[in-house]
Formats: structure tokens, sequence, C-alpha cells
């Protein structure tokens, strides 16, 4: 059952985040990201880098080399990375392909460089999915993807502070 996205207060912990969304369905994408840079900026988050790349597959390269760069450049901090996509499944296994691809790579970048990286990259069976997850802002997946990053960068920053 689809949970409706639900309002809370987090504030910012400071840092930057970075928001790395496709192009591809773009209707879609452009709607995760209005609602991802609103849940930040209502956070009092105040820097929000924003890199747009040709579709879902490409996002894990400009994920990687974010993260990289942050753990390199201590003058750079990068408090979470948030991935935003939308795949829609056609008659092939391609999408599922990419899906698996885009998974895989994001949950490695961020184990490897300690950084949280939000999986919002949506695989769906139809546009009927899309809308609902989308379009609806009482199911936005950019709003809960912006909650999870500010969740996140408390929680590791809580660890790095414990020592």
């Amino acid at each position: 059952m689809l949970r409706k996205v639900r309002q809370k207060q987090i504030s910012s912990s400071g840092g930057t985040f970075a928001l790395v969304a496709s192009r591809y369905n773009a209707r879609y994408v452009d709607a995760l990201l209005r609602a991802a840079r609103a849940e930040l900026r209502r956070a009092d988050v105040s820097r929000i880098q924003i890199v747009r790349v040709p579709g879902a597959y490409e996002i894990p390269i400009v994920a990687e080399r974010l993260a990289r760069v942050a753990h390199l450049d201590s003058h750079a901090p990068l408090s979470a990375i948030i991935c935003l996509g939308v795949i829609l499944r056609g008659e092939t296994v391609h999408a599922a392909h990419i899906g698996e691809a885009v998974s895989r790579a994001l949950m490695e970048i961020q184990l490897t460089h300690e950084i949280p990286v939000i999986h919002e990259v949506l695989l769906l069976e139809n546009e009927g999915q899309a809308r609902v997850r989308c379009l609806n802002p009482k199911h936005n997946r950019g709003t809960e993807a912006a909650q999870a990053a500010l969740a996140m960068a408390r929680v590791m920053a809580g660890l790095n502070s414990a020592g």
C-alpha cells in the first residue's frame, strides 16, 4: 500500500546536500526535484547543489564523483546525495537491468565513501504510478527523499562527533 508522505520538521545539520536528477521522464523527475528542494529549504539547508544527467543510468557516475570529491576535500563537506529518476517498465527487460545496475552502484558509493546516498530512482510499472508518486503532493517521493537525507545527515554527524 502506498503511504502518504508525512510532513516532518527536520532541521539541517549543516553541510551541502547534492541532488542528482535525470532529465529522462522530465515531467515526473522535475516534480520530484521541486519537492526535494522545497523540503530541504524548509529545513533551512543553505547549500543545495543540483546536477542534471541524461538518464537514470548516468546518475551513479555523478554521485560517485560528488562523493569522491567530498571525501578527499575537507573544505567541501557533503551531508548527503539525493538521487532522483523515473524508470518506466516497457515491453523488454531493459528497465529492470537499468534499475538493478543503478541500485547496486548507489549502494556501493555510499558504503565506499560513507556519505548517505538516497535512492529515489523509481522503477515503475506505468505512468499512473508515476503520476501518484511524483505529481501528487500527498505521495511525492521527492519530499520523502529529502526527509531521509536530512535524517541520515544527522545520524552521520552524530556518529562523527562520537568518535
